[in-house]
């Protein structure tokens, strides 16, 4: 906050105290103090997003942000994890990027604990985020 506040940073900080009596509900409240402010709503809270958009506000998910930033990953692309825990499908282990995409690893339940170099099958983007299936090339370690 401190460093938003500074001068140089070209961006008007402005703490808000108003309470919309006639609204009860905490999302309604933030669309309404945005559309009387003209603002828009910085949010990972996918209710808050929907209540939002229903009512004109524009906002701006972090999720999405956070989504568009992280590595393009394509199927047929190598890549190196490390095994921590057993998947929910026979044969399965489950590895994370350092971003937290969630790799699963077909071929990979008895390699839990051990680095392996996988080969990429296909990616799924949800708005919660994205997860990259694979299967077990080699063992590293």
């Amino acid at each position: 906050m401190k460093q938003l506040q500074d001068p140089s940073s070209n961006v008007t900080v402005r703490v808000v105290e108003d309470d919309p009596v006639d609204i009860r509900e905490v999302d309604s409240k933030l669309v309404r103090l945005a559309r009387d402010f003209n603002a828009k709503i910085l949010t990972n809270d996918l209710n808050l997003n929907k209540v939002a958009q229903i009512e004109g506000v524009k906002v701006l998910n972090i999720n999405d942000l956070a989504n568009a930033l992280k590595p393009a990953v394509l199927p047929d692309e190598r890549m190196q994890v490390r095994v921590v825990k057993e998947g929910k499908e026979a044969f399965q282990g489950v590895g994370y990027l350092d971003d937290g995409t969630m790799v699963v690893v077909d071929g990979g339940r008895d390699y839990v604990g051990r680095d392996v170099s996988v080969l990429v099958t296909s990616v799924l983007q949800t708005t919660a985020g994205r997860m990259i299936f694979t299967r077990l090339q080699n063992v590293l370690s």
